[in-house]
């Protein structure tokens, strides 16, 4: 049996890999979310979705786009928390806001976040010494904390509402509050498995290794992705139709799963994957309605954002490259000259 095992363990390495099943899976899921939406948009009026969004009240707008910028600066602490924990305590946080900004934003609206998230965050911070395996613990502790935030909302809210998951999963209630109460379970043994020692806590092989932060420092990780994600739900709460009603924890629930199917798809900006899971799991609102809300969240949460991410790294670019070396270049003419000027009365004196 072990010998069995260990062949179809090669096997699978060398004619498939996980990066080619990654790769499939991806393109899966966009291929059914593009269906599912495409099936779903039939028949939609567009002057019924221009009339919905007028009718969304402009405080409403006012205040989910304070939860964005919310979520933005809870999402900067990604980055400086990682930081913290390899003991590169040189970069300071407004460095690692502006790459934990910019590598998110243009990395999930471009797609492939972990290779143009990570190239941006090397552009960054090699300025300040680190090289590609500290970039790679970061983003690998960014990472981290993502997904223990997520695990944790999504476990807490499935537990109370199991029900908000069924649309979307086709699971009944009870089997979702038993994956809820494993996602809990899950984090519960983390923590303990943090707590038995520190040497437990040393990840990775040949040159690569990452210390896991201490279980005290994981509450604060937890807690970052919490905040992060209850910012980026209620924006998406305020931009619903008041008709008919739906709780919070609910909509969390939705949310986080449509975000989640986002990210597996790769695809730019979860275009596609993240409207067609909040389509599909939420039938009991209008869909002209529910359009124009996930139209305002995505002006909000996506484009200004990318713009905004697209304007600070082409401004740091043309400072380094265009507008240092010119400044650079001025100081040492301008200190020729100084020199030539204190040379010529000295000749003159001579003669």
């Amino acid at each position: 049996m072990h010998r069995l095992l260990t062949t179809l363990r090669r096997g699978f390495k060398e004619k498939i890999g996980w990066k080619r099943l990654g790769i499939a899976a991806s393109l899966l899921i966009i291929i059914f979310a593009v269906t599912t939406l495409l099936r779903t948009l039939k028949g939609v009026d567009t002057s019924i979705i221009l009339t919905a969004l007028t009718e969304i009240a402009p405080h409403r707008i006012a205040l989910a786009a304070l939860c964005v910028v919310g979520a933005f600066c809870t999402l900067t602490f990604y980055d400086f928390f990682a930081l913290r924990t390899i003991g590169k305590n040189q970069v300071p946080y407004r460095i690692a806001a502006m790459s934990s900004f910019t590598s998110y934003t243009i990395g999930h609206n471009i797609g492939a976040t972990v290779f143009t998230g990570g190239a941006i965050r090397f552009r960054i911070y090699s300025d300040y010494g680190l090289t590609a395996i500290d970039v790679a613990k970061i983003c690998f502790l960014s990472g981290l904390t993502f997904w223990l935030g997520n695990l944790f909302v999504l476990g807490f809210g499935m537990a109370w509402h199991p029900w908000a998951a069924s649309a979307m999963d086709l699971l009944p209630p009870a089997m979702n509050r038993l994956i809820a109460i494993g996602c809990l379970a899950g984090i519960a043994s983390y923590f303990v498995w943090l707590m038995l020692g520190e040497n437990r806590r040393e990840l990775g092989q040949n040159g690569w290794k990452v210390v896991l932060p201490s279980a005290r420092l994981t509450l604060l990780q937890v807690l970052i992705g919490v905040v992060d994600l209850g910012f980026c739900a209620l924006a998406m709460y305020l931009l619903m139709p008041t008709e008919p009603h739906i709780d919070f924890v609910s909509l969390a629930v939705v949310f986080i799963l449509a975000t989640l199917l986002g990210f597996a798809s790769h695809a730019p900006g979860s275009i596609g994957v993240f409207d067609a899971a909040m389509l599909v799991a939420l039938p009991e609102f209008g869909r002209e309605q529910l359009l124009a809300t996930l139209v305002v969240f995505r002006i909000l949460y996506f484009l200004i954002p990318f713009g905004i991410s697209i304007s600070i790294m082409g401004t740091r670019e043309f400072w380094l490259n265009v507008v240092r070396p010119w400044q650079e270049r001025r100081r040492l003419t301008e200190a020729c000259t100084a020199k030539a000027r204190v040379r010529q009365p000295v000749k003159n004196r001579q003669s």
